[in-house]
């Protein structure tokens, strides 16, 4: 009868060290990372693929090989409640239509503006195509974002791989670039974009990521109430058309100073049209630096943004007018809707000497990297 007990008792450990190992199984494989795909459309014929990078806190961040465009970003709020905090399209067609602006997309090879699409290298001038008031925006007419990227996963399933050459002459810059790009999902909620480059001759580089955020995912249709600080003491002066004027007013007593967090809305009003304006960042060296936060107190979503680059675009959404078609639930998206902190070099940097080096030269290597930090509080 003991002999009977001891057997009966040793069955049932065995089956319940079993059964717990098998649910510490299931929890150890939920807790993973996970990177999927899924077909999003074609371009004349070429696949447009959706990646989808899940981190083992439910994370999201989805990117298509079109553009290198993201097009989800899901992290929780204060109240473990997933949200959407980018602007988007629920299809392909809305990337591809002729007023989509920038939303989401890698932009290069020289991101912002370049006046009049001019620049000389080695007495050598360069015209480039112009797409913006006479000037060259974001790469000019069909830049990196308009491109399908070859895309690798990478090993452990938390980073996309993205590759792409621009050929010599591309919208009028000069050598074949090889860019690579590669989106990483960390284990505490950042996304990080880590950008290489090399050329054959001579050429301006200047890449980043245009990602319009919006922090209540959804609940609040405009980022005026968003509260953000930005570690610059100067900007760049900027003409009519956005052109730098190579002046590096102070933003002490004005509406570009962030250096202490504060409402985007609470002095907006003062500068005509919304902030697009590149600052100039504080920096202590030549690492990653956290330089800048935005909060959204309604959902408790804090995003920091780390960088290596010495400026940020901070862009208020001011050229959105709620038009758009074919947006994330047919959701408006008015003026002001989101905003852009794209990390970077400065406007017009081949044409401004006093201004940080944007001339990649053969035997160089161009390496930036920028990281969105999401947490609450």
């Amino acid at each position: 009868m003991k002999k009977q007990f001891f057997l009966l008792l040793t069955s049932a450990s065995l089956c319940l060290f079993a059964c717990n190992n098998q649910d510490k199984t299931k929890e150890t494989a939920a807790m993973t990372f996970q990177l999927t795909e899924q077909p999003f459309g074609t371009i004349n014929n070429d696949t447009v693929t959706q990646y989808t990078l899940t981190n083992p806190n439910g994370m999201q961040v989805r990117i298509l090989n079109y553009g290198g465009t993201v097009t989800n970003i899901l992290v929780p709020d204060k109240n473990k409640t997933m949200g959407d905090v980018v602007l988007g399209f629920d299809s392909l067609a809305g990337y591809l239509q002729a007023g989509n602006p920038y939303f989401g997309c890698l932009v290069g090879r020289y991101g912002n503006r370049i006046a009049k699409g001019k620049f000389s290298i080695d007495g050598q001038t360069y015209q480039l195509t112009l797409n913006n008031n006479g000037n060259t925006l974001h790469g000019g007419v069909q830049g990196l974002n308009k491109v399908i990227w070859k895309a690798t996963k990478q090993a452990g399933d938390s980073s996309l791989l993205l590759t792409y050459t621009s050929k010599d002459g591309d919208q009028g810059f000069p050598g074949n670039l090889s860019v690579e790009v590669v989106y990483t999902l960390t284990a505490d909620n950042a996304l990080q974009i880590s950008y290489a480059a090399t050329t054959d001759k001579a050429t301006p580089v200047n890449l980043t990521n245009h990602c319009y955020f919006n922090l209540s995912g959804g609940k609040e249709n405009t980022i005026l109430n968003h509260e953000v600080m930005i570690q610059a003491d100067q900007y760049t002066a900027v003409d009519t058309l956005l052109i730098p004027t190579g002046q590096l007013p102070s933003v002490k007593g004005t509406p570009f100073d962030f250096t202490v967090a504060k409402a985007i809305g609470k002095e907006m009003s003062a500068v005509k049209g919304g902030y697009d304006h590149n600052w100039v960042l504080n920096r202590k060296g030549n690492g990653l630096e956290k330089i800048a936060t935005a909060y959204d107190a309604g959902s408790g979503r804090l995003m920091e943004v780390f960088t290596t680059e010495p400026g940020l675009q901070f862009y208020t959404g001011n050229f959105l007018d709620g038009t758009l078609q074919g947006t994330k639930g047919n959701t408006i998206y008015p003026q002001h809707a989101a905003f852009c902190m794209e990390t970077q070099h400065f406007p017009d940097g081949p044409n401004q000497p006093s201004f940080p080096n944007t001339i990649l030269k053969p035997g160089e290597k161009y390496s930036s990297v920028t990281r969105y930090q999401f947490s609450v509080k």
